[in-house]
């Protein structure tokens, strides 16, 4: 399970590089400490039950993030 979370942190260092080449300097920041995140887990030997609660922790903290985005700061759609 720790190698699951390192292999997460790899494919976020890539949108990491992505977005930074794409001059989208706050969402490659967003997406450089979800690696950190997930590369300093990947690395602390936890039971697979504990790994799987932060997952879950993580995706619930995302999602609630998301929707708040998606439905406060996000401009509405229509403009031309």
């Amino acid at each position: 399970m720790d190698r699951m979370f390192r292999v997460l942190g790899f494919w976020t260092a890539i949108f990491t590089i992505m977005f930074y080449l794409g001059d989208m300097k706050i969402t490659s920041l967003i997406f450089l400490a979800q690696t950190g995140f997930f590369y300093l887990l990947g690395y602390l030997k936890l039971s697979e039950r504990m790994y799987m609660y932060v997952f879950g922790a993580y995706l619930t903290i995302f999602f609630a993030g998301f929707t708040y985005w998606t439905n406060f700061m996000m401009p509405l759609g229509g403009g031309q």
